[in-house]
């Protein structure tokens, strides 16, 4: 079977010569989300990207299977871990879960201030960005300023995302007449329901 990329045109009598000597010539319609992906947690709503391209979610999941696997944390037990080891896998997830959101919801989501005393100099999306700007600042300390969750909600999030890009949820990926069911990846099962083709959501519990 012969494929042609959908920037390459189909000459009507090339594809007549084509056909004669028995060619056939495929067509298959992909879609893509195009509506921002849901988490309503009590009163807010986080959006979440339509789709993510290329490796973003991979080198970033990647990032948090190295920190949970140097401080030997189960990611779907997190609360039968020292609280001290949880702290700093906390970071990581809400990190991880920002940079798949949209601008907006990722500011309120994850966000670090430096602050010399009830002045705020500096916002940071990253926990280690703001560190290294407090250095070298008197009396300045890093506050995490972004939504204070429990610790099951931020796994339930987790689940949900690797559900939502990681290949085993309801992504549309079939034809436009119908959304075919994505192979499943390693990782956590998800658990929220699709609540349209275009966008899902899950609610704190």
């Amino acid at each position: 079977m012969v494929l042609y990329p959908s920037r390459t045109p189909l000459v009507v009598g090339r594809a007549s010569a084509r056909e004669e000597k028995g060619f056939t010539v495929a067509k298959k319609q992909f879609a893509l989300n195009t509506t921002p992906h849901e988490a309503e947690i009590g009163e807010v709503t986080l959006q979440f990207k339509p789709e993510v391209m290329g490796d973003e979610f991979l080198d970033n999941y990647g990032r948090i299977q190295e920190t949970s696997k140097k401080l030997d944390i189960d990611l779907s037990d997190m609360g039968s871990v020292d609280l001290s080891k949880i702290r700093e896998t906390k970071q990581s997830l809400k990190v991880f879960l920002a940079h798949l959101m949209l601008p907006d919801s990722a500011e309120v989501f994850a966000r670090w201030e430096v602050r010399v005393g009830q002045k705020t100099v500096s916002s940071h999306p990253d926990p280690d960005e703001a560190h290294e700007a407090a250095e070298g600042r008197k009396n300045a300390e890093v506050i995490d300023a972004g939504m204070s969750l429990p610790d099951r909600v931020l796994v339930e999030l987790l689940e949900w995302v690797v559900e939502l890009y990681g290949g085993g949820g309801s992504r549309p990926t079939g034809s436009s007449s119908g959304s075919a069911q994505a192979s499943p990846s390693p990782g956590m099962p998800g658990k929220a329901a699709s609540r349209s083709r275009g966008s899902t959501s899950t609610r704190g519990r």
